[in-house]
C-alpha cells in the first residue's frame, strides 16, 4: 500500500473534523469507486488507498500515533479490501521497544491476543437505507483443532524453553549495558515444541475462510463499522482471538445521490411543463410520489420532499429527498413544430418573458459602454 501522507490522499486539513473526514472520504471513494471505474487499477488503487487512510484516521487512537509517529506508528493497523490484517497500537510499540526495555507493551513468553482484521462490504443503496443480513466469507485464522492451539502433537505439551527459563526474553551484557532482547531459541514463545502438530506444523493456528452472518443496521453509510467481537485471527498460544471490523461502502446508485440523511435526483422535464407548469411523478425509495411543478419554473430549481430520504443510522430526523429539475431543450423537431415553435417565437414580448436573458443583454451592453477603445 502507499505511503503516501494520509490527510493528502482525503485532501483534508490534520485538524479536519471527524464529520469532514468521513465527507472527504466518501467523495473520494466515490469518485474513485471499482464499479464506476470498471478495469481501472489505477483508480482501483486510489479507493484501496482511500480505504486505508480513513480507517487510520477515524480511529482516535490510530491517528493520534499516526499524527505523532507518522505511518511508523501504525503500519499493519490497515486492513485490505477484503480482509487483511492489523495490530493495536499497543502491539505495534512492544515489537519496536520490547527488546529494549524489557517487554514495554505486550507481555513476552504468553498467549498473545489475535489479529484484528477488516473487510470492506459492499451495499446496494436500497440495502443500507432500509437495513439488510448479509452472509461474508472472511479468510482467517483460526485455532487448531486436533492440537487445541498449543502447536504439539495430541498428547504432548510445549517444553518450557532452556535458553530464557520460559521468559522469551534474554539478558545480554555488552560492556556497561545490559540489553534485553527477544530470545533467539523460541523467538519470544518462551516454549519449544519438540513434537509439532501434524495439522498446523508447530504453528498452533490454520488458515480457514469462516461465513458469517452480519446484520446491517437501517440507515448505514460509506465508512461506518460493524464490530464482530471475536470473529478475528485466533490468538498464538490460546490468547484470546481479536475483532473483525466490517466497514460498509455503498455502491453508486442509477438515480439517487447520497449526502448525509439527504437523497438528491434529476428530474428531467420538458420547457412546456416548465412554462405553464404540471404534475409529475418522482421516484422515492419507497415508491413513484406527485410532484406538483408551478409555472416558471427555471432548470436547477429545487424541489424538497420532507421525510423521503434516509432514516439516521443512529437515531433522529429522517432526511429529505431534493429533486433538481432539468428543463430539456426538444430534438427531432418535424417541420410542423418548428413553424409552430417559431410563431410562438414571435408572440414573445421581449423582457417580460425572458427576465433573466433581457438582464443578461443589458449587463453586456453596459461592459461594452465601459470599456476604453
Amino acid at each position: 500500500m502507499s505511503k503516501r501522507d494520509y490527510y493528502e490522499i482525503l485532501a483534508v486539513e490534520r485538524t479536519v473534523t471527524e464529520k469532514d473526514l468521513k465527507k472527504a472520504y466518501r467523495r473520494v471513494a466515490m469518485k474513485y469507486h471499482p464499479d464506476r471505474n470498471p478495469d481501472d487499477h489505477t483508480a482501483e488503487e486510489k479507493f484501496k488507498e482511500a480505504s486505508e487512510a480513513y480507517e487510520i484516521l477515524s480511529d482516535p487512537q490510530k491517528r493520534a500515533a499516526y499524527d505523532q509517529f507518522g505511518h511508523a506508528g501504525v503500519d499493519g493497523a490497515g486492513g485490505g479490501g477484503g480482509g487483511g490484517g492489523f495490530g493495536n497500537f499497543s502491539d505495534i510499540f512492544g515489537d519496536v521497544f520490547g527488546d529494549i526495555f524489557g517487554g514495554a507493551g505486550r507481555g513476552r513468553g504468553g498467549p498473545a491476543r489475535g489479529s484484528d482484521l477488516r473487510y470492506t462490504l459492499e451495499l446496494d443503496l436500497e440495502d443500507a437505507v432500509r437495513g439488510t443480513t448479509v452472509k461474508i466469507k472472511v479468510p482467517t485464522l483460526v485455532a487448531c483443532e486436533p492440537c487445541d492451539g498449543t502447536g504439539a502433537k495430541k498428547g504432548s505439551q510445549p517444553k518450557t524453553c532452556t535458553t530464557c527459563g520460559g521468559h522469551g526474553q534474554v539478558r545480554m551484557q555488552q560492556g556497561f549495558f545490559s540489553v534485553q532482547q527477544t530470545c533467539p531459541n523460541c523467538h519470544g514463545k518462551g516454549k519449544i515444541v519438540s513434537d509439532p502438530c501434524t495439522s498446523c506444523h508447530g504453528r498452533g493456528r490454520i488458515e480457514e475462510t469462516k461465513t458469517l452472518s452480519v446484520k446491517v443496521p437501517p440507515g448505514v453509510d460509506t465508512g461506518d463499522r460493524i464490530r464482530l467481537s471475536g470473529e478475528g485471527e485466533a490468538g498464538m498460544d490460546g490468547g484470546p482471538a481479536g475483532d473483525l471490523y466490517v466497514q460498509m461502502s455503498i455502491r453508486p446508485h442509477a438515480i439517487f445521490e447520497r449526502d448525509g440523511n439527504n437523497l438528491y435526483c434529476e428530474v428531467p422535464i420538458s420547457f412546456v411543463d416548465a412554462a405553464v407548469g404540471g404534475e409529475l411523478e418522482v421516484p422515492t425509495l419507497d415508491g413513484r410520489v406527485k410532484l406538483k411543478v408551478p409555472e416558471g419554473t427555471q432548470t436547477g430549481k429545487l424541489f424538497r420532499l420532507r421525510g423521503k430520504g434516509v432514516a439516521p443510522v443512529r437515531g433522529g430526523s429522517t432526511g429529505d429527498l431534493l429533486c433538481r429539475v432539468l428543463v430539456e431543450t426538444p430534438i427531432n423537431l418535424t417541420a410542423k413544430q418548428k413553424e409552430l415553435l417559431r410563431e410562438f417565437q414571435g408572440l414573445m414580448k421581449e423582457g417580460k418573458n425572458s427576465p433573466k436573458q433581457s438582464s443578461w443583454f443589458e449587463g453586456m451592453k453596459n461592459f461594452f459602454g465601459d470599456m476604453k477603445l
